[in-house]
């Protein structure tokens, strides 16, 4: 028996985990009822017409049809979110060739189920394809159930990194929940400019004291190659999340791309859903592993990690989509046990790679199993038990060999066992007062600016903040209010085009802070920012209520998000309506109209499938 089956599970896990449970039973029954019956059918090509089955496998060489039509083997659905513009996803190209020659070795079989899309925060961050971004999940989520509709597939391979894709991939693949399922990375780039100096020049440039040649070439230093941004941002919290989960080959997370490793890791992830699919004894549906414990166990991850705020809506999503309710109250209270054992940028100097070489996501798993912060006892695409993510790989003589994560991190400025955590408690909080309910991560923000009671300054879009700042209207204490910014207004775009100006106004001394029912990018950080307020503006919350002047106070410690005004008054207070601006209905966005109309809370995911 391993340390952590022997291990005493955290008493707070344990309770939230329970609620989240009793809460979801109605809804998780539901779900499973909707697998079984999928499950039911066995073999998904058997219930197939001949006419469809030889649509199915035309294509193929004659070896594999021979095999998809004896229904024998197991044949692998890959879904792709592969294209060369966005480098987290270009090492992808080459992935279906391996996957095909790795399963053939079994005697199976793979095809190619189909593409979803996939955009890059990064290239969209304050521009009109940023109203797109979240909504995009959704229609990853869609596209991946097109992939599956066919009913030719045993298991399903997900290929995808970044903010939405994962998730979306995972959605998606939950509504066919009956097959087993593997994510497959492709790693971060090498590391480039450093995080600091990367922010330094953007506020450099933000005060015009350096002009676009200075920073795009900063810009290019940082992001230079092949890979996943190297900052612990969303993309790279959704691979620690996989492996927390059980979703991915052990240790895969954070190999980087292109290598020998890298290749096996991703022939392994082929061949082990070969070996977990219902024509096996050892069948592993997706439904059995994506449960209320592996959900705790990413959430306990993710604030373990100081990891993206976009998850406290995302995770959401995906519990919703396996019949799971999750609320913002659970990871508040998850987030008072666990304590922050990492310092990656934005809460820190190093990125991911220094992170991986430190001890990475098999150092960081032990210690939480090995404190009782995770359920030890779930189901992984790999076998039972988590502590087979506690692990390394490696390669000895071309093969791929997995050993104990090193007991001592590597560099104890990044990495910390959960005996000497940086803080206590996770990397976020839950905000609450009259204004509603909002989501603040503190993991990056210094102590001194915790604490904030400032007069308010109402923004209605990124521009009009943009445009007092270069105005020299700013240089003062205040909360910045940018409201109609949630998901039935515009979509709820990324705020992270306000940093740099906010960071400069606060390292000019002043008291400021932003308040917003929108998102922050998973980048940022050093700005107290209490996002994704609810109810918001657009459905006529509190916060289209405040008015320029009143006096607000953000409380990290107290846990509160307040205006000091009577609830009478602000219930007296008329909501101001949102204008939209001119053309906001180009760029694609009048195409997700429908999306935003039918949208739920950011606390209950912001997910457009729920009915």
């Amino acid at each position: 028996m391993s340390t952590a089956s022997k291990t005493v599970l955290h008493p707070v896990i344990a309770s939230v985990t329970e609620r989240i449970r009793a809460r979801s039973i109605a809804s998780r029954a539901a779900y499973l009822e909707k697998c079984q019956s999928m499950r039911r059918k066995g073999t998904q090509r058997g219930q197939l017409s001949c006419s469809n089955l030889a649509h199915g496998f035309a294509a193929c060489s004659g070896e594999d049809k021979n095999r998809i039509r004896l229904e024998e083997a197991a044949n692998i659905a890959i879904v792709s979110a592969y294209n060369d513009m966005l480098s987290a996803h270009k090492p992808l190209e080459y992935f279906p060739d391996l996957i095909r020659e790795a399963v053939s070795e079994l005697g199976c079989t793979a095809q190619f189920a189909g593409g979803t899309p996939a955009m890059c925060d990064g290239v969209t961050q304050g521009a009109e394809g940023m109203e797109l971004s979240l909504f995009s999940r959704d229609t990853i989520a869609m596209s991946t159930a097109i992939a599956l509709s066919h009913n030719m597939f045993d298991a399903v391979l997900c290929l995808g990194v970044c903010d939405k894709i994962v998730p979306g991939l995972l959605i998606g693949a939950l509504s066919f929940g009956h097959l087993p399922m593997i994510m497959v990375p492709a790693g971060p780039m090498s590391t480039g400019l450093s995080n600091d100096e990367k922010a330094r020049i953007r506020q450099l440039y933000a005060e015009g004291k350096v002009g676009r040649e200075a920073l795009l070439d900063a810009e290019a230093s940082a992001y230079h190659g092949e890979g996943t941004c190297t900052f612990y941002g969303t993309a790279n919290s959704n691979q620690m999340l996989m492996e927390a989960m059980g979703l991915h080959v052990p240790g895969t997370a954070f190999v980087p791309p292109n290598g020998a490793l890298r290749e096996q890791l991703t022939r392994a992830a082929a061949q082990q859903v070969c070996k977990i699919t219902a024509l096996t004894p050892n069948y592993t549906p997706l439904c059995d592993v994506v449960d209320e414990r592996s959900l705790v166990n990413a959430i306990v991850t993710l604030l373990a990690t100081g990891g993206s705020t976009n998850h406290s809506i995302h995770w959401i999503a995906i519990a919703r989509a396996a019949g799971i309710i999750i609320d913002w109250q659970d990871f508040a209270e998850l987030s008072e046990a666990t304590p922050l054992l990492c310092r990656i940028y934005p809460n820190g100097k190093a990125d991911v790679n220094h992170f991986h070489a430190a001890g990475g996501t098999g150092f960081i798993i032990a210690e939480l199993l090995a404190a009782g912060l995770l359920h030890a006892d779930v189901n992984t695409v790999w076998g039972k038990g988590l502590q087979h993510y506690s692990q390394a790989p490696s390669l000895a003589g071309g093969k791929l060999h997995w050993q104990q994560s090193p007991p001592i991190s590597a560099d104890d400025t990044v990495l910390r066992p959960s005996t000497e955590p940086f803080t206590p408690h996770g990397g976020m909080e839950l905000l609450t007062g009259k204004l509603g309910r909002s989501i603040i991560k503190v993991s990056a923000v210094k102590a001194e600016h915790r604490y904030v009671k400032a007069p308010a300054v109402i923004f209605d879009t990124q521009e009009a903040l943009k445009d007092a700042f270069d105005a020299g209207k700013l240089d003062r204490d205040f909360i910045a209010v940018v409201r109609f910014q949630g998901p039935r207004a515009n979509g709820m775009p990324e705020l992270h085009k306000l940093t740099p100006y906010l960071g400069i106004l606060q390292e000019r001394g002043f008291k400021v802070a932003l308040v917003t029912d929108g998102r922050m990018s998973g980048a940022s950080g050093k700005i107290p920012a209490a996002i994704h307020l609810c109810p918001e503006a657009y459905s006529g919350g509190p916060i289209a209520k405040i008015q320029n002047g009143d006096m607000l106070i953000l409380d990290t410690e107290n846990k509160l998000l307040d205006v000091l005004i009577s609830e009478d008054e602000l219930q007296k207070r008329e909501a101001a309506l949102y204008q939209p601006t001119f053309a906001s209905d180009n760029y694609g966005r009048d195409l997700f109209a429908g999306l935003r109309a039918n949208v739920s809370t950011a606390e209950e995911g912001a997910a457009t499938f729920l009915l």
